[in-house]
């Protein structure tokens, strides 16, 4: 049997040495790690869809820049409502989580916190959320709130269907709607590609994630892309990368980007042809620090898509 996780201890993909373990009072800490805020590379990946998505508007409309005000609605968002989905997946995944070497010492598994109390910071957070989403048009808000759908169901996807990826990506990518419906109050051609470019990268990036738990997995019958695709997950990582460059740059050629935003779709390219090389025979340690990476690739295509949004208004200009 393996040790019992420690009170208030790191868990195995926190950051190191970050704020919540070292500084934050010690009974804040087990909320503090339902939301997940010593893991920000989630809120990071919720948030990249809706900044591709303003990106491409701001080029669309004519604009100089993505709208601020949205960019830290979103930004504020996605920290929020990733702690929200984090804590009810965690609520319903709890007895798994206790079978899973990288989860056990999660604050439900370990005891830190009961459900009812977990319960109710989820729904905290989702009023804080609603509150988020109130400030933008009518059609957006009713966007988000049609997401909720997916999430609820996406918990459950691990013990239905051997990609559960797919499902997290129709959740984890709705922003790339947002972005788009926030400056227009509708949705047009490339909200809807870059969307599926977030869908099929998140399906990417998340079995690269799984890799750590294969064998965990396995003995507590949770389903994945990693176990699915088994010795081919190199090559399906790859296909998914594929198809995200191919659609996100269909969609900045339909938003009407020019030579900028495709210089941001090709280093976003070679970061993520970078991860696929760095796959064959990676370790755990390895797989998580390719996970994490994926913020910096995704921040290179948003980069790519403001500033061509930037340059193209002052050429108008």
């Amino acid at each position: 049997m393996p040790d019992a996780p420690q009170p208030h201890a790191p868990l195995p993909d926190a950051l190191n040495d970050h704020w919540v373990d070292t500084r934050a009072p010690h009974r804040l800490r087990p909320y503090l790690k339902l939301a997940r805020i010593e893991r920000p590379i989630g809120w990071q990946l919720l948030l990249l869809p809706c900044w591709w998505s303003a990106g491409l508007a701001a080029i669309s409309s004519g604009r100089a820049f993505p709208d601020p005000w949205h960019c830290v609605l979103f930004l504020i968002g996605a920290i929020v409502m990733r702690g929200a989905g984090c804590t009810f997946n965690d609520i319903i995944d709890r007895k798994l989580d206790a079978q899973v070497a990288r989860t056990r010492g999660r604050p439900l598994p370990s005891g830190q916190i009961t459900t009812k109390a977990a319960a109710l910071f989820m729904v905290g957070l989702s009023f804080v959320g609603l509150l988020i989403l109130l400030q933008f048009n009518r059609f957006t808000i009713l966007a988000g709130i049609a997401s909720l759908l997916i999430v609820a169901v996406y918990p459950f996807m691990k013990r239905i269907t051997n990609l559960p990826q797919f499902v997290l990506g129709l959740a984890f990518s709705w922003g790339g709607l947002l972005g788009w419906s926030a400056v227009f109050g509708r949705l047009d051609a490339p909200a809807y590609l870059i969307y599926a470019a977030a869908v099929v990268w998140t399906v990417g990036y998340d079995t690269i994630y799984a890799m750590q738990d294969i064998e965990d997995d396995v003995i507590a019958g949770i389903k994945s892309s990693a176990r699915y695709f088994g010795e081919h997950g190199r090559e399906a990582i790859a296909l998914c990368f594929a198809l995200a460059v191919a659609l996100a740059g269909l969609a900045a050629w339909t938003a009407g980007a020019g030579p900028v935003a495709f210089a941001g779709l090709a280093a976003f390219a070679g970061h993520l042809g970078w991860q696929v090389s760095r796959l064959k025979g990676a370790t755990s340690p390895v797989a998580l620090a390719l996970f994490r990476s994926n913020w910096h690739a995704g921040l290179l295509l948003a980069a790519g898509f403001a500033l061509d949004a930037l340059g193209r208004y002052a050429l108008q200009t």
